[in-house]
């Protein structure tokens, strides 16, 4: 955080009451309660040599937020996994628990991951605030294009719809928001089944299970039973290896809309990813009806965002035709952005459609380079080129739309 922000934390190690004696459970609700008052989507607390670091997630990025004394992690562990109900004298091994929302902790649910390191336990913790999540598709950040494909996608009564990005990059959010808007144009004629890990938000009419390997219920499991219960459209968290993704692209070929994610290194990857899984191309052709490549970037403080020059380095990648019409913006940090220069995120997508000339160049096996370049032809907007429209429009700062999307996806 910035230096001269004075958080709940950093009053209570200052105060009287810490000066005697630090109560963990009150340090380590401050610390939460800082991090959501911040608006964070993760808390990091790291023993390093000399202290524990705690940061937050703002906006995608990790920022300081501050340091604790080391001699209080193994209490700091401890409490925390009394909340999450989990195994306290453990700390050789990973675990992973839930902290349900309560009004002591600002309202908000909290999941937990524990990793022990040669200096103790990486504590983690992702916030989930239902109070400040919107399941609305035209919040989304997607350009108007983009989500008019998207939504033709999703009154298809078939198909196999993928998503694919970074961690972190808004694919939860979009899928949910997916899910709720065939729920709001449906109502009850809709039968909607979802299996993920773990189920992050509970949406109204919705059948979700989670995934729990313990129990042996794993996503291809829980595919595979799913297709007995009639179901209409079927969301899958996320398809990891060869026999999910079969049971996906078969259902996606037999009556159901299937919406899931995978990680690919690009948009169009995601067909070479799929055929390493042993996927035969003319299925791959025949049920995925669109992918949707998603990032997402830090927009401008509407506050304290002038006129800029973009370094020399980043300017270079701007084609000659783009630089006369830019208007380059950034935010200088104010003290409504704490100082971050940045307010809220929006989202860079490519959305491939998989139509006739597609699906031939999927069947001769074509390299990804060459998918991409044929969507392209096709009218898909690069990554690159709606990171540079945002940009050049003053919405958010070269320099970061370069952070999101690498030299090697222009």
């Amino acid at each position: 955080m910035p230096a001269n922000f004075i958080n709940n934390t950093t009053l209570y190690l200052q105060s009287d009451a810490a000066e005697r004696e630090i109560e963990i459970g009150t340090l380590v609700n401050c610390v939460i309660q800082d991090a959501v008052a911040a608006g964070a989507s993760d808390i990091h607390l790291e023993p390093w040599e000399n202290s524990i670091v705690v940061r937050i997630r703002l906006l995608g990025v990790l920022t300081e937020l501050v340091h604790l004394p080391l001699d209080l992690m193994d209490k700091v562990s401890a409490r925390l996994k009394v909340m999450a109900n989990l195994i306290t004298y453990v700390t050789e091994l990973p675990q992973e628990g839930h902290v349900p929302a309560n009004p002591d902790l600002a309202g908000v649910e909290l999941r937990l991951s524990f990793f022990p390191t040669v200096r103790g336990e990486k504590i983690v913790i992702r916030i989930f605030d239902p109070r400040n999540r919107s399941f609305d598709l035209a919040t989304l950040g997607f350009d108007g294009e983009t989500l008019e494909t998207f939504v033709k996608l999703l009154n298809r009564p078939t198909g196999l719809i993928l998503l694919t990005g970074p961690t972190g990059s808004g694919k939860t959010t979009a899928i949910y928001s997916a899910l709720y808007h065939l729920v709001q144009k449906h109502g009850l004629t809709i039968s909607i089944s979802t299996i993920e890990d773990p189920v992050e938000f509970h949406l109204p009419m919705v059948s979700q299970a989670q995934v729990n390997r313990a129990k042996d219920f794993t996503y291809a499991m829980g595919l595979r039973s799913l297709m007995r219960q009639d179901p209409q459209v079927i969301m899958v968290g996320e398809i990891r290896d060869a026999e999910t993704a079969a049971i996906a692209v078969q259902a996606g070929l037999t009556g159901h809309l299937v919406i899931s994610t995978t990680h690919s290194s690009s948009t169009a990857g995601i067909f070479a990813r799929l055929i390493n899984m042993e996927i035969e191309p003319f299925l791959l052709a025949s049920s995925i009806i669109g992918v949707v490549g998603l990032r997402l970037i830090r927009k401008n403080c509407p506050y304290c965002a002038v006129p800029y020059e973009p370094e020399s380095t980043a300017l270079k990648v701007v084609p000659e035709e783009y630089r006369a019409k830019a208007s380059f913006r950034k935010g200088m940090g104010c003290e409504q952005c704490l100082q971050t220069g940045f307010g809220g995120r929006t989202a860079l997508t490519e959305m491939l459609v998989v139509d006739e000339v597609l699906r031939d160049a999927i069947l001769e096996k074509l390299p990804t380079r060459r998918l991409q370049e044929i969507a392209v032809n096709q009218g898909m907007q690069s990554l690159w080129t709606a990171g540079l429209e945002r940009a050049i429009s003053g919405e958010s700062p070269l320099e970061e739309v370069l952070r999101v999307v690498t030299i090697d996806q222009f």
